[in-house]
């Protein structure tokens, strides 16, 4: 069993969806898990594994995932991390490559490039002109797939196990 912290940033609540859907099919597999706004996360010290994502807009990512990346860098070296974002609209999805401070980061901390989920986008969730624009236009409507969102929660639970990532020291 890991202690995994799965952190998320998110404007408009789609990402913090995704990154609960994840934890439950984590804790499923048998792991301890955290669920935690991204800004709530000063230290990655205390869990094995992090699995971080982050609302894309306009190619970048949320300010808070970053900061959380950066902060801990020196700690994740010697961890298991998986990243994604959320974001894309519409039913034909194009993975997005993360902004080039993030995979900058990711190498350095040996991170896959993060995996790109559809997001969602209603005039009940839009904040902020543009979004509530485009929640009125052809781009609204939720694309999130949490079939595969589960299935990839599913290949990180397994990657953890064969793994055998422990809790660290003082973890809990």
């Amino acid at each position: 069993m890991t202690d995994v912290l799965v952190a998320y940033a998110t404007k408009m609540g789609s990402t913090k969806e995704i990154a609960e859907a994840i934890g439950e099919r984590l804790r499923a597999a048998g792991h301890e898990v955290t669920v935690l706004d991204a800004a709530q996360v000063r230290s990655v010290e205390h869990h094995g594994a992090l699995v971080l994502g982050s609302g894309l807009y306009a190619g970048h990512w949320r300010r808070e995932a970053v900061k959380l990346l950066k902060r801990n860098e020196k700690l994740l070296v010697d961890r298991p991390i998986w990243l994604f974002h959320s974001g894309p609209l519409g039913k034909e999805l194009t993975p997005q490559r993360a902004p080039r401070k993030v995979r900058e980061i990711a190498t350095r901390v040996g991170a896959d490039e993060p995996t790109t989920f559809p997001g969602r986008l209603t005039e009940q969730t839009a904040i902020g002109f543009i979004a509530k624009k485009m929640a009125r236009g052809d781009m609204a409507g939720d694309f999130r797939d949490f079939g595969e969102i589960r299935a990839w929660a599913d290949r990180v639970a397994g990657q953890l196990s064969a793994t055998g990532s422990p809790v660290p020291p003082g973890g809990a």
